[in-house]
């Protein structure tokens, strides 16, 4: 397997970026967690499908916007988290005596539409290990 950059900072970019990367060979998106990706989800998701890739994206937005699948972590647990940790600060906790926490809790999301109009056919083994099917 071999990996390719697409860097892509505007909204007109991605249909040129994709179809580049589908004239190149690529086989498959994922799309790296920002705040662009998260704001393009579905421009991205209808462009990948477009273009016949499969796409993984980082925010459980990403597969019910019409992307592949999703593995990403519970962003209302993080928000949850981070709100613990302001309580504490605000509660007179020194922010360097706070212990680094990771995320626990993540998501397998798959998009069965997505998949049918890819063509491809999901093992029922993986789908049982989903947290929630699209269909």
């Amino acid at each position: 397997m071999e990996l390719h950059d697409l860097v892509v900072t505007t909204s007109s970019d991605l249909a040129p970026a994709i179809r580049e990367a589908k004239e190149q060979g690529v086989g498959a998106l994922y799309i790296w967690p920002s705040d662009f990706a998260y704001v393009v989800r579905k421009q991205i998701a209808d462009l990948a499908i477009t273009y016949r890739l499969p796409s993984v994206h980082p925010f459980r937005e990403g597969a019910l916007s019409g992307g592949l699948l999703t593995y990403a972590a519970d962003l209302k647990e993080s928000a949850r988290r981070g709100a613990d940790y302001i309580d504490k600060i605000l509660n007179g906790a020194r922010p360097s005596s706070l212990p680094v926490e990771q995320l626990s809790k993540y998501e397998f999301l798959i998009n069965l539409k997505t998949a049918n109009a890819l063509g491809i056919t999901i093992p029922a083994t993986l789908l049982a290990r989903a947290d929630e099917v699209i269909e």
